[in-house]
């Protein structure tokens, strides 16, 4: 049995810069951390010579070529593998569609386990790279390369998205502001799932004819990431609170489909509440909602009296791995 695990994300400047629609014209940056919830695939060999794959669904085929979900026929067809004689599943800690990145997670965990069962060795750039291809060029999804990246290499990781390719290095920080960040960061469930798809197709098809307004919102969120790449490396920690809190006034005017009046009570009791800065994480619409503290203990009184869940998380520096085989 093999078995692989993906981290999820939090993105913490730049967010939307990432879509082809806008990094093959204008050049994307932003910056995401990995964290401790994962997506976890097990490939499995049977006796029977079907190809048995379980998610939300139970899927039994004669070839991966037949499969109806797409990610998983495509990643088959991606590595080579008709599928016989396997048993696939996954798992995840936390819902799809709530903004962690968990199909960009999902798509690199499943990668990542059938290239391990054909022993093939794959650098994250690489194994991000197919998650891409089969996403965004095979699939026409609507969405970034962000989530494949982060999943693929973990850590605190800056990103610059171009025509010519994908550059990836490390936040560099201190030991202090990065104990510091982690223990002050703090994030709820909304209890609301979503399909980004809708949002990011505003993005897209907004910024492939030039409008203006989304282009410029986006030049500016891209000018944040940059502005938060310095403030965190300078360990400036309430400074890049504030810029959390900036951010998502700007995010809030890319769609009307973003926020909702839920969402938005619950960021005012935050920011009443010992939240410096905040943003929704994700295209929009629902999920998690992230903030910057530093009054953790007001804030988690007022949000637990909102009626909000707590999730707590660690930073993941290991990216997609293969935890058993």
């Amino acid at each position: 049995m093999i078995i692989t695990r993906s981290p999820l994300r939090i993105t913490l400047g730049g967010g939307g810069t990432d879509l082809p629609s806008y990094y093959n014209e204008h050049e994307g940056f932003l910056i995401a951390a990995a964290i401790d919830r994962y997506v976890y695939i097990t490939v499995h060999e049977t006796f029977v010579e079907d190809l048995i794959v379980k998610y939300s669904k139970l899927e039994r085929v004669s070839s991966a070529a037949e499969l109806e979900h797409p990610v998983i026929r495509e990643a088959f067809a991606c590595v080579g593998l008709s599928g016989k004689y396997l048993e696939i599943t996954s798992m995840a800690d936390i819902p799809a569609g709530t903004g962690l990145g968990s199909s960009g997670s999902f798509t690199t965990a499943l990668l990542k386990a059938l290239h391990t069962y054909r022993h093939n060795l794959i650098h994250p750039q690489e194994l991000a790279e197919q998650a891409c291809q089969i996403e965004i060029e095979r699939l026409r999804e609507p969405v970034g390369k962000q989530d494949q990246y982060i999943a693929a290499f973990g850590g605190l990781t800056c990103f610059r998205f171009g025509k010519d390719g994908v550059k990836a290095w490390p936040l560099e920080l201190s030991e202090e502001t990065r104990l510091n960040l982690a223990d002050d960061l703090v994030m709820y469930f909304t209890g609301y799932s979503r399909n980004a798809g809708s949002v990011l197709s505003d993005q897209d098809a907004r910024t492939r004819r030039g409008d203006g307004d989304m282009i410029d919102n986006l030049h500016y969120v891209k000018e944040l990431g940059l502005r938060s790449k310095d403030a965190l490396e300078s360990g400036n920690l309430r400074d890049f609170g504030r810029i959390m809190h900036e951010h998502w006034l700007h995010k809030r005017r890319r769609s009307a489909g973003i926020s909702n009046s839920d969402i938005d009570a619950w960021y005012d009791i935050a920011m009443a509440n010992g939240a410096v800065g905040g943003k929704l994480i994700g295209a929009g619409g629902g999920g998690f909602l992230l903030f910057y503290a530093e009054d953790k203990r007001r804030l988690r009184h007022a949000m637990m009296k909102a009626g909000l869940k707590e999730v707590q998380f660690r930073f993941d520096f290991l990216g997609t791995q293969v935890v058993v085989r």
